[in-house]
């Protein structure tokens, strides 16, 4: 059995978790609501403010497929109660943020700022100018909206400018060595 399958997600008071026949699994909280298909294959069953996920069969498919739905089941649970979030440091001279509204203009060294439009379902909190903080309920959305903003300047090993996450850890490499 999967071990991650096999665990119960335990739902919490305020949250309501629903299962339609064709397996869209919607999770409703204080923060908001998330919906999701998942896989046909996978029962997911809600019992005594628990969900719980069986597999039809020990197929390679069907193991994997297992620990995956419990986990994105957990995620959602899990995002309508806490939230997530990731924060982004900007690290070279002159490189910033500016909030503009809901969209923000990022000044990464280009001879253009760069724009970044609100995406709905995401918050972005600037502490200070080189600080990014992406907040929302959904962990898939808030990830990928951290990773499409990195990509404009990823942090480069010599000097360690760019964008980089606030626990990424920059491999500094040796620059050239003069005679």
């Amino acid at each position: 059995m999967s071990r991650i399958g096999k665990m119960p997600v335990v739902i919490p008071t305020g949250v309501t978790v629903a299962v339609t026949p064709d397996n869209v699994v919607t999770v409703k909280g204080a923060k908001g609501e998330l919906i999701k298909p998942m896989h046909k294959d996978m029962k997911i069953v809600v019992e005594d403010g628990n969900v719980i996920v069986t597999r039809p069969s020990d197929d390679k498919n069907h193991r994997a497929l297992h620990g995956l739905t419990r986990a994105l089941i957990n995620n959602m649970v899990i995002g309508v109660t806490e939230g997530y979030s990731k924060t982004l440091q900007l690290v070279g001279v002159g490189y910033k943020v500016l909030l503009k509204g809901k969209n923000m203009t990022l000044s990464l060294g280009f001879s253009h700022p760069v724009e970044i439009a609100s995406v709905e379902g995401i918050d972005f909190v600037t502490p200070d100018a080189s600080t990014i903080i992406i907040k929302g309920i959904d962990k898939e959305l808030v990830g990928s909206v951290a990773a499409d903003i990195r990509k404009w300047r990823k942090p480069e090993p010599y000097k360690g400018k760019g964008i980089k996450y606030s626990d990424e850890v920059v491999r500094r490499k040796e620059g050239k060595t003069g005679k």
